[in-house]
């Protein structure tokens, strides 16, 4: 029985948000390319299953996807667009048993619902943000609307024009940003869609900056002060966060930080939790 969301009034539950790999088809594993680099050993087209992907839809090498060059399948989170697409929106139907057609279609909707998703999270966590309370009422009705559109029929979500709608919650994200940043002490730096690639930010002053979109690859930022910064969309990929203090970071999610590198003195906000792999120093 299909589940009914669309008249939901409430923030979706944060463990609705991550993905949940025993309630999926392994959607990740089949529905998305991956090409030979850093962080995949092999080229693979969408829709193609991933040749460690096992028939009941577990990965044969979990335990040793870092060891065998598949750093990208450790860091990756659907959002939990996995098994709303497997069990919600199929309704519980395997690709693997069904037609075909029905494969494809799961293929290009899963992609469609974990934008979605990835907008349900910093819309949540907006509404949680007492200094963006003037923006809540609007934050509440474009959590509303992210969470019908992602109720949608396989032919509604195939219709959907995503970045319209993505532009839309942006406006609301951005000026929530502001007011929160508006508090935040000292001069809020601009870093916006900045290329930092291995840049030197040790213990650099980013409280309450603007790094949106900023390119932090493999940056040090070894006890950096990310209080309060705006991540959104901030590229961590081996970025050195030793000691930093990302506590209060505005929507930094589990992707990013299981991309970067961190140890037990780095601070995390309580939306994310330390990496396992942090602990072995990979």
């Amino acid at each position: 029985m299909r589940e009914h969301t669309a008249d939901r009034t409430e923030p979706p539950a944060r463990a609705e948000l991550r993905g949940d790999c025993g309630s999926c088809f392994g959607l990740c594993c089949a529905a998305l390319p991956f090409a030979r680099s850093a962080d995949f050993a092999i080229d693979k087209d969408a829709g193609t299953p991933c040749p460690n992907l096992r028939t009941d839809h577990r990965c044969g090498i979990h335990a040793t996807l870092r060891d065998r060059g598949f750093t990208g399948c450790t860091v990756y989170d659907c959002f939990g667009a996995g098994q709303r697409v497997s069990q919600v929106t199929f309704g519980g139907q395997d690709w693997r048993t069904g037609p075909p057609e029905q494969a494809r279609r799961m293929f290009d909707v899963f992609p469609v619902v974990r934008q979605l998703h990835e907008l349900l999270r910093y819309l949540t966590e907006a509404v949680t943000l007492p200094a963006a309370r003037p923006l809540h009422a609007d934050l509440r009705r474009a959590l509303a609307d992210t969470e019908r559109l992602a109720a949608g029929t396989p032919e509604e979500l195939a219709a959907l024009d995503v970045p319209a709608h993505r532009q839309r919650a942006n406006v609301l994200l951005l000026r929530t940003s502001e007011l929160v940043r508006a508090g935040a002490r000292g001069r809020r730096k601009n870093r916006r869609n900045a290329d930092l690639m291995g840049a030197r930010l040790r213990g650099a002053d980013l409280a309450g900056a603007d790094l949106r979109g900023a390119l932090l690859i493999a940056a040090d930022l070894t006890g950096a002060d990310l209080r309060g910064a705006d991540l959104i969309g901030a590229d961590l990929r081996d970025a050195d966060l030793t000691d930093a203090d990302l506590t209060g970071a505005l929507f930094l999610t589990q992707p990013q930080v299981n991309a970067a590198r961190g140890g037990e003195g780095t601070g995390l906000p309580d939306s994310v939790t330390r990496p396992v792999h942090w602990a072995a120093g990979l």
